[in-house]
């Protein structure tokens, strides 16, 4: 586990840390804090043949698990750590406040056993795009020469990472949900970027204000910069009201020409007008748009987004270039598919809220658009106005369709509607057929659902597989 087993293990010695939540961050966390010398439980209401596979896992390592009671705090617990997905207001939270025990998630945990030469974080967060950018930040970092890893929400648990000691990497790229920062009080970041703000898991955080609150404590305590979303005003509130080290700056990106302090874009180059001696006169070129995959105008602000950051870290241009050529992003993002009959098939399956959709139709000039799913409280008028006149025709899917259904009569009343009520396993398929038949050659037809994936599939990268396994069928019946 790291030289600092031995360092910080009076901290966790001899302590009763409950546990919420047998998933990755879960056990990693139940792992790591009884390997120095904390005696955990695991609690969790789940019950089956998959929960108890890994409770024998964890007990036969000499940890606890309670399973089917997620609810009443085990007797003598000191302190809770909890997996992000935990509701504030789970009722075990509940009992731990009655008995005056903190509650911390796997992130604060995480930071609290780094030492005093850890590596330092640049932190990524936002309602879209923070696995890509990220990504792209590690991509950067890589291609500077520098150790780094990209951790946290994206799928390797940070605290496995840290235990590796304060020698192996130079700089973490960290993706914070804001579930995780809002059990993550001391995190302070080198630097960090709110890439974008809008409604999302209101139902967790209980209002748009508590969300975006949440989002923000990644500013506190930044070091060098702050880095903000132009076109996004929430963004650059919210570094407004962080406190930050003193030194520290706001450092915006753009689509557009860049002012002082800003990443941005000029006749197709990436530019920079923050770190650069002069900036008032001078901006340093990073790269070109084609440099940037996809280069849509949503992955481009991720990419500026990145290297705001890594330029904040002082990598130099020609390691941005070089970091954003090697980088892909993963799938089911904005992923062309195909070309069928001078049509293009895109993937944008992650596309699971209205915000998402949004940017992925902006991408493109005309459209047959396949949408729908679990809207999750959303609305759509205000999607279906923006993208109207982009739109040739839409192919609605899912248990809340008629929502978007509902919107298209409202704002695009002449746009052509296919709606499917079918959700076996043949639906993607016909969804693809329609939406051929919809399509001209030169048009787009693009997956983006606006709307989680559950009513139909396990989860968006399946939805996504459903949709390319059908492009290929049409393919292959076209060729």
């Amino acid at each position: 586990m790291g030289s600092r087993k031995v360092t910080f293990a009076s901290d966790w010695q001899g302590r009763n840390i409950t546990v919420a939540g047998l998933g990755v961050s879960g056990i990693s966390a139940a792992r790591a804090l009884a390997g120095l010398g904390a005696s955990v439980t695991v609690v969790d209401g789940g019950s089956g043949a998959a929960h108890e596979e890994r409770a024998a896992r964890l007990r036969a390592e000499g940890i606890a698990v309670r399973l089917g009671d997620a609810e009443s705090l085990p007797p003598g617990t000191d302190l809770v750590v909890t997996s992000p997905g935990w509701k504030p207001t789970s009722p075990l939270f509940a009992a731990a406040a009655e008995a005056g025990v903190d509650v911390i998630g796997d992130v604060e945990v995480a930071w609290r056993l780094r030492g005093p030469d850890a590596a330092p974080w640049l932190a990524v967060t936002g309602t879209n795009g923070k696995t890509t950018t990220t990504q792209m930040l590690a991509s950067i970092l890589q291609a500077a020469g520098l150790r780094t890893a990209a951790v946290g929400n994206i799928g390797t648990p940070i605290v496995d990472v840290i235990l590796e000691g304060d020698d192996a990497y130079d700089v973490l790229a960290v993706e914070l949900s804001s579930y995780q920062l809002h059990w993550a009080p001391s995190v302070r970041a080198h630097s960090a970027t709110v890439l974008n703000l809008a409604p999302d898991h209101l139902d967790w955080h209980g209002s748009m204000e508590a969300y975006a609150a949440d989002k923000g404590r990644i500013y506190e305590g930044n070091h060098v910069a702050c880095v903000y979303n132009v076109s996004d005003k929430a963004t650059e509130d919210l570094v407004r009201e962080a406190e930050v080290e003193e030194g520290c700056r706001a450092i915006g990106f753009t689509l557009n020409a860049p002012a002082p302090s800003q990443l941005g874009v000029v006749d197709g180059i990436l530019v920079d007008r923050a770190f650069v001696p002069d900036r008032q006169k001078q901006a340093q070129e990073l790269a070109e748009i084609s440099d940037v995959q996809p280069p849509a105008p949503h992955n481009i602000a991720n990419a500026l987004a990145a290297a705001a950051l890594a330029r904040a870290f002082g990598v130099q241009a020609t390691a941005v270039r070089d970091g954003l050529r090697a980088f892909r992003p993963d799938a089911h993002r904005i992923e062309h598919v195909a070309d069928v009959a001078e049509v293009a098939y895109v993937d944008d399956s992650k596309a699971t809220n209205t915000h998402a959709a949004q940017a992925s139709l902006a991408a493109y000039e005309s459209i047959v658009w396949i949408a729908g799913g679990l809207a999750k409280g959303a609305t759509f008028d205000e999607l279906v106005t923006g993208a109207a006149k982009r739109l040739r025709g839409v192919v609605l899917i899912g248990a809340d369709r008629a929502l978007i259904r509902e919107a298209l009569a409202r704002h695009a009343p002449e746009v052509p509607v296919v709606d499917l009520d079918r959700t076996d396993t043949g639906a993607m398929s016909e969804a693809v057929r329609r939406a051929a038949e919809l399509a001209q050659p030169g048009d787009t037809v693009l997956m983006a659902p606006a709307c989680a994936s559950m009513d139909m599939f396990t989860n968006y990268n399946k939805r996504g597989e459903a949709f390319a396994d059908a492009v290929r069928e049409l393919g292959s019946t076209r060729a």
